[in-house]
Order: C-alpha cells, then structure tokens, then sequence
C-alpha cells in the first residue's frame, strides 16, 4: 500500500529547488552550491551529478543512471564520471559519497527536511541489521524504452529530451505517490519495488496511458514506448538491491513484452483483480529464462485499452497466404465446363487449408477472359498469389498443366502436368484437386517465409513472427532454432488465439524435448501438449492443428489411440494434409504396425513430395521398418533422412539402432560417439523414460543403442 496512511501524495505537489543537507545546500534553479552559507566553484558536469545524488538522496544511484543524468544522450566512458565523483569529494569529504560496491553512489549527507522514502519499510542501505540480510514480499517492476539505441542513434538530443521529461514528470514524480521506491532508473534499465501489486498495476497502466496521450503531438524520435514486466515474490534486500526470482520473473517478463505492454505474473493479476478499472488477458504459460520455470502470464490492459486492442486485433483470416484460382483456359476441342469444374474442385480442396486465404470460385470466374494481366488481376483480388492451369483434350485423353505464380512479378514457383481419361472425369478431377492442394503448400509457405525475412523483425505481426520461426524451427541445435521458439512465443504474445501459433509452438517444444536439446524436458514436454491441446481449443476444424494435437498425444502421453482418433478426424476435414498421414504413420510406426505406417507416409509424400518435413517422413519410415524386422530398409530410409537434416538426432538414434541389427557395428559405434558428442548427458535409461515405442521395439532398440556403446 501507499505511504503517508494509505493516501498518494496530490499531483500537483511541487518539490522545492533548495536541497539542504547540513552545512550544505544545492540550489537547483540558479545551479549553485553553497557550503557553510557561502558560494563554491563547481564545474557544470560536478554540479549535474551532485544534483542528481541530491535529488535522489534517499537510494543508491547507479553509474548508469548517473550518466544518463548528466550526460544526457551521449555516450561517455565511465572514468568521466569517477572524475567527478572525486572532484566533489575532495570539496564535501571523502564520507559524503558512498560508494555502493557493485551498485553506484550514495549521497551519505544527512538530509534537512527531506521527506522520508515512500516505502516505509525500506531503511537507507547502512542502516540495516548487518548479522543478517532482510527478507520481505515485494513487487518488482522492470521496465526500459524500447528501440531505445535507434532512438539515439537518429536524434540524440531529441530522444535525450523525451526521456528527460518522461523520467522527471512521470517517474520520479509519480513512484513515490503509488508507494514505490526507485531502484534504477535509466532508459534501457528501470527497476522498481512496490509494497503493493495494485498499486505497481495502478502505475504502470496510468504510466503507458500517459506515454500514450503525450505521442499524439511529438515527433518519431520524440515518442517513446515502454515496455513493463511485473512479478511479486519473497526476495531479499541486499544494501537496497533486490535478489531473488521476483526479479528474475520480472525482468524475463519484461524482455517478452511488446511496445506499451504491461505483462505480469499470475500472482500479481490474483492480487490486483477487481480492485482496479483494468483486465487481465491470458497469454497461456510461458517458461522463464532466467529461472527456468514455466509461468502463466497475463497482459494487464485498461478497460479502455483492451476494448480499443480488441477491436484493432486482425482477424486470423488475414493471417495467412491469399490466393486466388482462375478458371482453366481451355482449348478449341476442350469442354470450357470441364476447366470450370476443375478449378472449382481445386478451390474447394485449398480451402481445407486453414493456412490458405483462399478467394472464393463465384468471384474469380469473370476473370476467365481477362487474364492478360495478372498482376492487375490479383491487385483487384487484393491476394499475392496466383494458381492458373491449362485443360487440353485429344479423343479421352486429358492434359492439365498447373502453374503457382507470384502475382507481382509473375515468377512461377511451382508447376505440374497431369495426364487423364476423360472416361472418369469425377475421379480425375477429385484427384488432381487433392494433389494440387496439397503440393502448392510448400512453395507457398517458403515464399512467404522469404518475403518476411527481407522485413525488419520490429514490424513483425503475429503472422510474421510465425513464418520468420518457420525458417530455423529444424536448423536443430542452431541459434536460428532458439529463435524460432523466441517468435512463435512472441507471435501467441501478439495474437493469443492464433491457432498456428501454438500448435507449431508445440511442434517447436516437441523437437527441443525429442531431441535432447532442452535444459528441462519434463517441462518442455508439458507446454508442447498445452499448446497442442490450445490450438485445437481455438481452431477444431484445422486438420494440421489436430494433426499436431495428435502427434503431442502419442508423443508425450503414449494415448495412442485417442492420437489416431485425432488423425482421422484431420482427414476428413481435409484429406490432402499430408503432415496429418505422416504423423499417423509415426504413431502406427511406435506400435509396430509397420506396412499401415510406411503406406501412410508415402501418401504423405505422394502429396507433398518436396515437404520441409521430408526429412522426418524418412524417419518415420526407417522406425516402422525397424519395428518389423526389415532392418536393411531401416538403415537405407535413415540415411537419407540424416542426409537432409544431418543434426536429427532421431534419425540418428534409429540408424544406431539398425546398423547394430545388420551386424556394422563399427559404423553404429561411430554414429552412437557422435550422438554423445552432441549430447554428453545422453543416457539409454533416460531415453527410454520417455520414448514412445512399444514392445518389443522399445526394448529392441535400447538394447542395440548400449551394444554400440552409448551409456546405459
């Protein structure tokens, strides 16, 4: 709760500019110092730190914030300011500065009439018990500018300005008014305790409102966003710093919002709900970085705000590739009817895709004559991709040629021919629309991917950040994998209900798990069923959703059944999903029904047979034929495998596995040597915890992994 029993201090209070501690007097306005009632020379930059020591009596200040106050928007090397610090101490006495190891610089002077700190339980550093260090309950904000280095960069002195006035009129003004204590305070870095989450909520809200009404009317390098993470937790105070996970929490938090957020903690929403005119919108968990622990978080809006945020949120249809399919041409001895009807059939088959926007048939089919122009043709159907086909007949023999342009510049990224009898037309139709449908799907997605790469990451929307993820989430082990969970996490912090988002977020967990690459697999395992299990809360009629939902069921729970339960309902959604066949095939692989799984991931491939997951349909493969003896197929499918993603370690671990069974055992030893190299933690044991294989496979396959020498 606030100071002074339990009432903030009025806004409009106004501080006195005479500073006095004892013999001492810092007058603000004429930027004098007296000493013993009488006038000293004191440099301009000696002055500017003396002041802010003055201002700012009752905390330690650290070297940064002292350089940003009086240095303002320049970068100076920190020796600057212990030149100054000496020259006042050789005019004040070495006591009146402390030095704060580790933290910064105290005005040790006894204030006159200065009033006390607003947290009332927080004594000057130097004053507590010194046998032992205090523990209390606390509320940690932290905070920074953000784009703060650009804003520097392209105006010093306006962006130096802006903060100035930001941290003079809403900071240190307002803190101590809403029972705060400053900490630190710098652009890049803000930290502050509250005695009261309510009141750290209450603040940060009227903060960003503040920040909000004052953009209106400056310019670009005058705006500034901020960015706030809240926690509360027990911490301990150490010569008035804070230590403990409350702080951790806070500052991960904070890292993880998005301009003019406000994140916090489940705690701190438990706290502060219902007793402020605000809502708290649920970001589902998310695992810390610093502590390693998964939390709910929520985003704490004004109830203004959040219907405002409500009513500007882009709807997911939106979020996505737009395409349009032109009705066929047709030759002179062709039936028109029969272009119509296959470019009917393959928008039907397109619109399954719940990544696709896809225009409608009755709106593209005026375009059959006015197809001269492409580009001005997608212009008017406001999409970035266009899918155009060819129908040629002779006696009953079909030919269609299908094309996937982009609109702009007319590049053609993906092109087949189908030949057919027109004896079956339903059946030739049916199957080139589900071909169709599922091969445009991955030149769609990379050129999407490629578009975004080009973009700054700063403008990113939640769509952005999933494409951008989808770049690096199978560069497995990289810094372009780590990041891809940073943007999908950061796509769901944008659009909690992005369905994709979490679902490819639980793709994402799953490989980090899977692979041996988490630093808490449990945990890891966990948030991949959440996030799997939220995607289809938020979208059940996604078939590549519940594929994924499916999978994490097999994976992660061994729910076999109810996986392939999952799986057939993503079919008959939409039967060109050829990651749903593939993740069928996977679970049916871990159950040892070999020939059902390896007939489920060649459909897969038939349908996608240049898929960024081909690499894994390998996998699948090499496991089923494992599982069913036929141990030289093994080794051939894993191969191929590793050679498209030579760091898949369950590749890896397989082909260990079937080498062991052919008899090469020096091959298998090699492999298992690299697979330590890699993973030294790796264990035959811990392996086997969570794997999801059946028996006999299971103890199969652990018995040839300890042959080739990995650790029981």
């Amino acid at each position: 709760m606030p100071a002074h029993g339990g009432r903030r201090l009025p806004r409009g209070t106004v501080v006195s500019q005479k500073l006095e501690f004892g013999h001492v007097a810092v007058l603000a306005g004429e930027r004098s110092l007296l000493v013993d009632g009488a006038p000293v020379v004191l440099g301009a930059r000696a002055f500017d730190v003396l002041l802010a020591l003055a201002e700012r009596c009752d905390r330690v200040v650290s070297k940064a914030e002292l350089l940003d106050l009086a240095w303002p928007g320049l970068v100076v090397e920190e020796n600057n300011l212990t030149v100054q610090i000496s020259a006042l101490r050789r005019l004040l006495g070495h006591e009146a500065i402390a030095t704060v190891t580790g933290r910064g610089y105290r005005l040790a002077l006894a204030a006159t009439g200065k009033p006390q700190p607003a947290l009332a339980a927080v004594q000057a550093p130097g004053h507590q018990p010194a046998a032992r260090l205090l523990r209390r309950l606390a509320t940690v904000v932290q905070a920074d500018v953000m784009d703060w280095a650009r804003l520097v960069e392209r105006d010093a002195a306006a962006a130096a300005g802006a903060w100035k006035r930001v941290r003079n009129e809403l900071i240190e003004r307002d803190v101590p008014r809403y029972g705060g204590r400053l900490i630190e305070l710098t652009a890049e870095r803000v930290q502050i305790e509250f005695g009261s989450a309510v009141e750290s909520v209450d603040w940060s809200l009227a903060l960003q409102r503040a920040l909000a009404s004052r953009r209106g009317a400056l310019t670009d390098t005058s705006a500034l966003h901020m960015r706030i993470g809240i926690a509360v937790d027990d911490v301990l105070v150490d010569d008035g710093k804070l230590v403990g996970d409350g702080v951790n929490v806070a500052a991960d938090l904070h890292l993880s919002a998005g301009h003019d957020d406000v994140l916090v903690t489940q705690k701190v929403r438990d706290f502060a709900y219902g007793k402020l005119d605000a809502r708290f919108e649920p970001l589902g968990e998310r695992l810390m970085r610093r502590t390693r622990r998964p939390m709910q978080v929520f985003r704490a809006l004004s109830s203004i705000d959040a219907t405002a945020r409500a009513a500007a949120r882009p709807r997911q249809a939106v979020q996505m590739a737009t395409l349009a399919v032109l009705p066929f041409a047709s030759d002179v001895g062709s039936d028109p009817y029969f272009g119509d009807g296959i470019t009917e059939e393959i928008i039907a088959a397109l619109s399954l895709n719940r990544a696709l926007f896809v225009i409608a048939h009755g709106s593209t089919l005026h375009y059959r004559s006015r197809q001269d122009d492409l580009a001005a043709v997608a212009d008017e159907l406001g999409v970035r991709y266009l899918l155009t086909g060819s129908v040629r007949q002779a006696d009953t023999q079909l030919r269609i040629h299908v094309r996937l342009l982009h609109a702009a510049d007319q590049r053609i990224l993906w092109q087949q021919r189908y030949d057919g009898s027109s004896a079956d037309v339903f059946s030739f139709q049916s199957e080139i629309a589900a071909s169709v449908a599922a091969a445009v799907a991955p030149p769609l997605q990379d050129e999407e991917v490629a578009r975004v790469r080009s973009r700054p990451t700063e403008h990113y929307g939640a769509y952005d950040c999933v494409l951008r993820a989808l770049a690096g989430i199978y560069q497995l082990g990289s810094a372009e994998f780590v990041q891809a969970g940073d943007l999908l996490r950061r796509a769901i912090e944008i659009d909690p209900d992005y369905a994709q988002a979490h679902a490819h977020l639980a793709w994402w967990y799953s490989l980090a798990s899977a692979e041996g690459r988490a630093a808490l697999q449990g945990v890891e395992s966990r948030l991949a069923l959440d996030h799997a299990m939220q995607a289809v809360r938020l979208d059940g009629r996604d078939a590549w959703t519940l594929s994924v939902a499916g999978y994490m069921l097999s994976l992660q729970k061994q729910q076999h059944t109810q996986a392939l339960e999952l799986y057939e309902q993503a079919l008959s959604i939409n039967p060109s999903c050829a990651a749903a066949w593939a993740r069928s095939g996977a679970t049916l692989s871990y159950l040892g029904r070999c020939d059902e799984a390896l007939n489920r991931v060649q459909q897969a491939m038939r349908l996608s047979p240049f898929d960024q997951h081909l690499f894994w349909y390998y996998t699948i493969c090499g496991s089923a034929c494992f599982g069913g003896g036929r141990y030289d197929e093994s080794v051939a499918w894993l191969g191929k495998a590793l050679r498209l993603n030579p760091r898949y370690n369950g590749a890896r671990r397989f082909l260990i596995g079937a080498l062991v069974q052919t008899g090469e055992l020096a091959e298998a030893r090699a492999l298992a040597q690299e697979l330590l190299d890699e993973l030294p933690d790796f264990s035959v044991r811990q392996f086997g915890q969570w794997s999801p294989l059946q028996q006999p496979m299971r103890d199969k396959l652990l018995q040839a992994l300890e042959t080739a020498g990995l650790p029981p």
